[in-house]
C-alpha cells in the first residue's frame, strides 16, 4: 500500500514533504485538496471530513504510512529524514539542523505575510525585496563553502530549504544574483537523479504556490 499525503492543490507547505518523498522513491499517492473560489474561498472540501482520518491534529498536510498517521509540515519532515538517512549525526549538527529549520519556518512565514495578507501586493512587494538580501545573506553565511547546509551530508532540512528559495525565486527570479553559493546550492539540488526527473515530470508545477485568497501565485499557469 502507498503512503498517502493529503494537501491542497499547491506547494506552500506541501512542496518540500513532495521533493523529500520524490527523493527517497517512497511509493506514495497524493489526496489532492481545493478551496473555493471568492467571494469565501471555502474550504469545506477539508473541513467537512477531516475527523474521518482518524488523525491526532487533523491538518493539512497530513501523511498516513500503514499504521502511522501524523499531521504537521515539520513533523513529517523530520519524520521522513529520521526514516531515510537525511537527519544531522552529531550534536553540533542537529543544532545546526534545528536552528536553520526554524530560520526558514520564519522566512516562509514573512513570504506567506505578504502574499496572504498585503492591503497594496504592489508596492508592499517591493519593501520585501529591498529587506530580503538581509535575509538572504545570513543563509549564505550559514551554507559558507559546504556542500550542503548542515555538514557535507544531505539533511531534510536541504529540502526545506530549497523549496522556500525557490517560491522566493518565483516571486522575483533574480533574488539569488549575488549570492553565488546559494545559487550553487540550488543547482545541485536540481541535479539530484530522482529531483531532475520530478521537476522535469508532470507531477511538478511552479504554480500555484499559495491558494485562491492569496495576492499572488493563487491559480495554476
Amino acid at each position: 500500500m502507498p503512503a498517502v499525503l493529503g494537501y491542497w492543490k499547491i506547494r506552500a507547505f506541501g512542496q518540500s514533504i513532495r521533493l523529500l518523498l520524490e527523493h527517497t522513491g517512497t511509493d506514495y499517492k497524493e489526496e489532492v485538496y481545493v478551496c473555493g473560489g471568492p467571494p469565501d474561498f471555502s474550504k469545506d472540501c477539508w473541513r467537512s471530513i477531516k475527523d474521518n482520518f482518524g488523525l491526532a491534529f487533523p491538518n493539512l498536510p497530513y501523511y498516513v504510512d500503514g499504521d502511522l498517521k501524523m499531521t504537521h509540515s515539520m513533523a513529517i519532515m523530520r519524520h521522513l529524514g529520521r526514516k531515510n538517512n537525511l537527519y544531522a549525526e552529531s550534536e553540533e549538527e542537529q543544532i545546526r539542523q534545528d536552528m536553520l529549520e526554524q530560520e526558514v519556518v520564519d522566512f516562509r512565514n514573512a513570504y506567506y505575510q505578504l502574499t496572504y495578507n498585503a492591503k497594496d501586493f504592489a508596492t508592499e512587494k517591493v519593501d520585501y525585496l529591498k529587506e530580503l538580501p538581509k535575509e538572504l545573506k545570513r543563509f549564505a553565511a550559514f551554507l559558507g563553502e559546504k556542500t550542503w547546509f548542515v555538514s557535507e551530508k544531505l539533511t531534510y532540512v536541504d529540502f526545506l530549504m530549497y523549496e522556500h528559495l525557490d517560491q522566493h525565486r518565483v516571486l522575483e527570479p533574480t533574488c539569488l544574483n549575488g549570492f553565488k553559493n546559494l545559487q550553487d546550492f540550488m543547482d545541485r539540488f536540481e541535479a539530484l537523479p530522482r529531483i531532475a526527473e520530478y521537476l522535469k515530470s508532470d507531477r511538478f508545477f511552479v504554480h500555484p504556490i499559495c491558494n485562491r485568497r492569496a495576492k499572488f501565485s493563487n491559480e495554476s499557469v
